[in-house]
């Protein structure tokens, strides 16, 4: 059991969002258009998923903007899930699974057989496509009939590799001269979690199970929404995009 009451979990919180804002500096515009689009096609008290839920990021921005919506976070990461637990410590509209998505009976650890939606960002690139289509077969079992499921991550459009080129040396320049005036990256952050005393012991063990970060496929927006259409959306095509990123939205 993690001993809550040693560690400021806020300042964690924080500092996770802080270092994804260093490789995503547009992850709020991403939340909100994801929020918008939850309460457009199901409403503003929705059960909700939060598929490699990390710190749960989405599930306090789900909270914040809606406060009788419920949430169920899973993930398989330890020191993710440590700050989690802590920061949502007492809240009982919040409920964390440890699971390997990798793993096909994980949904049997979930509390619900159905979601009005489940959110994923930033997460599922970590996911080879051969696995990823297996997870969206799964999704497309636990989304109820008019629910939704949304990804926002990295997803690269071969077909433009001059844009993706372009975007890619600007967006490492301004990352370069970020990291230059003293942002934390990746492996600063999980650097400072490994000397925190209560952090400590499950950031050894993330390293165990995931060993360093690992990228899997980032195929085009079209493989996803093909991909899910497939697997039983009735609907699914991109309802935001940076140069980099996309929101990819599918209802069933």
């Amino acid at each position: 059991m993690t001993d809550t009451t040693r560690t400021d979990w806020t300042a964690w919180q924080q500092s996770w969002d802080r270092q994804q804002e260093w490789y995503m500096p547009d992850r709020e515009e991403r939340f909100r258009v994801m929020l918008d689009m939850v309460e457009a096609v199901v409403g503003p008290e929705p059960r909700v998923l939060d598929l490699a839920c990390g710190t749960g990021s989405i599930t306090d921005r789900l909270l914040q903007r809606f406060p009788k919506a419920t949430s169920t976070g899973v993930d398989l990461d330890p020191a993710l899930l440590a700050i989690a637990e802590g920061y949502f410590e007492g809240d009982e509209r919040v409920t964390f699974v440890t699971a390997d998505l990798k793993d096909p009976a994980w949904t049997r650890e979930l509390p619900h057989d159905s979601y009005d939606a489940v959110l994923t960002a930033t997460a599922l690139h970590w996911l080879h496509s051969e696995p990823l289509t297996a997870l969206y077969g799964q999704l497309a079992g636990l989304v109820r009939d008019g629910g939704v499921f949304m990804n926002a991550d990295h997803m690269i459009d071969e077909t433009t590799p001059r844009i993706n080129a372009a975007e890619r040396a600007q967006r490492h320049a301004r990352m370069d001269a970020e990291k230059a005036a003293g942002v934390l990256d990746w492996a600063d952050w999980w650097a400072l979690a490994a000397k925190d005393p209560v952090l400590a012991g499950p950031t050894a063990r993330r390293y165990e199970i995931y060993g360093e970060h690992a990228d899997g496929d980032t195929p085009s927006p079209r493989w996803h929404a093909d991909t899910l259409r497939a697997a039983g959306f009735a609907e699914a095509r991109a309802v935001w995009a940076s140069p980099s990123d996309t929101l990819l939205l599918a209802v069933k």
